[in-house]
Formats: C-alpha cells, sequence, structure tokens
C-alpha cells in the first residue's frame, strides 16, 4: 500500500483537487483507493456527497479513542462513494481542536500511521489531504507516509507558503528520523499571464529536479466536476486539466518504480 500525502502551508492551491484528480485515475486503474480527508472543513469529505457532521465515526474518532483502536473501528469509520474503487475517511470541523484539546499527549503524531497500517492489505493507494496548518494533523500526514506532493500554485504569494512548508518538513524530518520523497507540483498555471510563467520559472530554478517538470493549468472543468460529485477524469475525461494530472501520475509511478529497483 503506498501513502500520498498531499500538503502546504498555504490554501488554495489545489490540495483537495489534487488528492480527487490522483485519486479517479489510480481507481480508474483498477487500483483500490482510499481518500483521507484531515481538514477539519471537511472539503475533500463534501466532495463526494458526505455530509460528515451527520455520520457516528469520523477521523476525529482515531484520534480520541482512549483504548487501542483496531481495524474494526478504523473500518467503520471508511465511507464508500458513488465511484467504484474510491473510499473516503471522512473529517470532521471537530479535528479542529484537536491542537488545543489532545496536541500535547503521547503519541498523537503517529495515531493516522498506525491506523493505515491497519488497512495495508485493503488498498493500493491512500492519498491524504492535509490543512494548510502545521499542527498534529499535520504531522500525522508526514508520519504516515513517504511521498508528499506540494501543489504550488504559480504565482509569487504562493512561493513563499513553500518555504513554510520546506521548512515544516525539514523539521518533522529531523524529529522523526524519517526522510520523505517530494514532489512539487505548478498548478493553476495560466500561460497567458506574465505572473504563471516567472513563477513557474522561479518554482524551477529554486528546486530543480524536485519540480515535475509539467504544470496544471487553470481548468473550470475541475470545478464542475466537484458540482458533479465526480472525480475531474470521470465528468470530463478530455479536459487538459485531466490530461495534465494523467501526465502527473504517470510521473509519479515511474519515480516510485525506479525507488524500488533501487532497493
Amino acid at each position: 500500500m503506498k501513502i500520498w500525502t498531499v500538503a502546504n502551508q498555504k490554501g488554495g492551491v489545489g490540495k483537495t483537487t489534487t488528492a480527487v484528480a490522483l485519486g479517479g485515475l489510480l481507481a480508474q486503474k483498477g487500483k483500490r483507493v482510499l481518500l483521507v480527508d484531515t481538514d477539519p472543513h471537511a472539503s475533500l469529505t463534501y466532495y463526494f456527497g458526505i455530509d460528515s457532521e451527520t455520520l457516528e465515526y469520523t477521523a476525529f474518532d482515531l484520534f480520541t479513542d482512549t483504548g487501542a483502536v483496531g481495524v474494526d473501528e478504523v473500518r467503520q469509520a471508511i465511507c464508500k462513494t458513488a465511484i467504484d474503487g474510491i473510499s473516503v475517511l471522512p473529517s470532521s470541523m471537530a479535528l479542529a481542536t484537536l491542537d488545543r484539546k489532545l496536541g500535547a499527549r503521547s503519541g498523537m503524531g503517529l495515531v493516522l500511521k498506525r491506523a493505515l497500517n491497519l488497512l495495508k492489505h485493503d488498498f493500493d493507494y491512500v492519498l491524504i489531504d492535509v490543512p494548510p496548518v502545521l499542527g498534529v494533523l499535520m504531522v500525522n500526514a508526514l508520519a504516515a507516509c513517504r511521498r508528499v506532493l506540494i501543489p504550488v500554485q504559480t504565482e509569487f504569494l504562493a512561493l513563499k507558503g513553500l518555504e513554510r512548508m520546506m521548512r515544516t518538513m525539514s523539521l518533522i524530518q529531523k524529529s522523526q528520523n524519517q526522510e520523505h520523497r517530494y514532489t512539487i507540483i505548478p498548478t493553476m498555471y495560466d500561460k497567458r499571464t506574465r505572473a504563471s510563467l516567472l513563477a513557474y520559472d522561479k518554482l524551477r530554478e529554486t528546486y530543480r529536479e524536485k519540480v515535475w517538470p509539467g504544470m496544471i493549468p487553470v481548468d473550470t472543468k475541475f470545478r464542475d466536476a466537484s458540482t458533479a460529485q465526480q472525480p475531474p477524469s470521470y465528468y470530463a475525461p478530455t479536459a487538459r486539466g485531466v490530461h495534465a494530472y494523467n501526465a502527473l501520475l504517470t510521473y509519479l509511478i515511474q519515480q516510485d518504480r525506479q525507488v524500488e529497483q533501487l532497493r
């Protein structure tokens, strides 16, 4: 089971779209996909028409259960979606209280990793959508994975958010003695604007081979797909944004194969 975390400390850069788009493409390849929503805003959860505030169990319960969380407890928090092959571990607004209530509790940084380890035979891929805030949820998402996908809007304010994200990853890697492979994904690229062109060039100049050589364009089909509660590749398979995410997925899979061959 491969676990990819989609993270950035700036909001509005395409994290949820990236998780859903890649998840949809993987499901179309016959993979069993779990999308994990750790953002209290629950955008990924609502994307699939799931109202987490009406559910008996959500991701929040994994963090607050005082007993040993077993595989049955984790499975009962998972919701199937209308898309064959895609399941969701839903978020809830209560996750916003974790740092204040339980952030200092021993072992809180590894809750998600332990829970997902129990599901290693249930899914082929797990994609974790992370809130743009450094806290216990981001620490959990980074601890649970070996690959981090960092969507970055191609504009200069987003580059500043990327700098914060890189510092956060460095701190967490040192504290956990765990190195992450990461890929920076240029998003919301508009070739008609000078700002996008300059920001993309700056990304490539600063982060070099860590930047995926493609880019995700601005595409209104992403918004339409979310309204239809379908991954973009199901709603608009020929859209240019879908072609871009398909190229990204091919790139990520090839990279994973190269790493596995070196082991």
